[in-house]
């Protein structure tokens, strides 16, 4: 189950730390430290190896990294709580996860916004993220430190195209579609036409098998690496979201680390989600005869119509009414 962090208690864990952390800028960190990740993902997600394999080396002279891998260490979508609470050091959030608490965060979530994963990164360091990233730090107690690409999220469905051929929103009418529990995601499901159910990442595969959704949407890369096409026999390339995470971090160990270990630190969440971006781009470009081969069909359907639905949907909406403004059209601007 995902338990809902509301942003009034977030605030007030970060808060109740306050002295902590405080202390804790100030100071010089000498002994060796533990960085702590938690994620839903599992071993062998780029995201994963992404830091395992980059981001550890890079800190190991003075930390050691112990990730938890499949939301053994914290259930999908605690992780920031845990952090805001000290119990946590990293994890990487979505920025779903981050409306929760600061409902203009939705607009980095809404679908058809971000074009690529150039795009992603322009957006992220652009000026116009400072009020983002700063309002995560003083009222939530995490940093967030560098974007990553997940991919383009499509429509991946247990019915056969004999079944169910999705050509526009209108097909999904009725279609009972795994998306995560937060309220931004259950938005864009929605949107897309479907009827969003709420599934932790963990049981999806399950659920898949026994029907008890009919679809999911996710990057081809996730689709391979949970062994989704096991389970499901099409999938409709919407691209209907360009998904990001935030590699987040603690506040309060990053003001209790010098500042050739803070630099240390930001330069190594930057390599890892470079790393990442690449190795995620070449999957997703490499994957789809491999799906093709086990009997899965991919197909593309009217982007126009499902693009046009879905940003009509956001329009006079609660997520819409949150976004500050100018934003929409600075990230347009950072557009190809």
């Amino acid at each position: 189950m995902i338990t809902k962090f509301t942003r009034r208690a977030a605030i007030g864990a970060a808060l109740s730390v306050g002295v902590m952390v405080g202390a804790a800028g100030s100071a010089v960190a000498q002994d060796r430290m533990t960085f702590t990740l938690a994620t839903a993902g599992s071993e062998t997600d780029q995201r994963s190896v992404a830091m395992a394999q980059v981001f550890a080396p890079m800190v190991s002279e003075f930390a050691d990294y112990q990730p938890g891998y499949n939301a053994t260490l914290f259930a999908q979508g605690t992780e920031l709580e845990a952090i805001s609470r000290g119990n946590l050091t990293m994890s990487i959030a979505s920025a779903q996860e981050l409306a929760q608490f600061f409902p203009e965060f939705s607009i980095f979530a809404t679908g058809y916004v971000h074009q690529d994963a150039a795009h992603q990164v322009r957006v992220f360091n652009d000026p116009l993220m400072d009020p983002f990233k700063q309002k995560v730090e003083d009222e939530l107690g995490v940093k967030l430190l560098s974007v990553m690409y997940l991919g383009r999220r499509h429509v991946n469905l247990r019915q056969s195209r004999e079944e169910l051929d999705v050509q526009t929103p209108a097909d999904l009418a009725g279609v009972n579609l795994r998306m995560p529990g937060t309220d931004a995601w259950q938005f864009l499901g929605s949107a897309l036409g479907a009827s969003p159910t709420p599934v932790a990442f963990t049981e999806v595969y399950t659920a898949l098998s026994t029907g008890a959704v009919d679809g999911q949407d996710n990057p081809l890369p996730t689709v391979v690496d949970a062994k989704f096409y096991e389970v499901t026999k099409q999938i409709a390339l919407t691209s209907h979201l360009v998904d990001l995470n935030y590699i987040a971090f603690s506040k309060e160990t990053w003001d209790s680390l010098t500042a050739d270990q803070q630099l240390t630190v930001q330069r190594a969440a930057d390599a890892a989600a470079a790393w990442g971006r690449l190795k995620q781009l070449d999957k997703e470009n490499s994957l789809a005869d491999f799906i093709r081969s086990q009997g899965v069909e991919i197909y593309t359907p009217d982007l126009e119509a499902f693009r046009t639905h879905v940003q009509a949907q956001y329009v006079g909406s609660e997520f819409a009414a949150a976004w500050p403004e100018g934003v929409l059209e600075r990230i347009n601007e950072l557009g190809n």
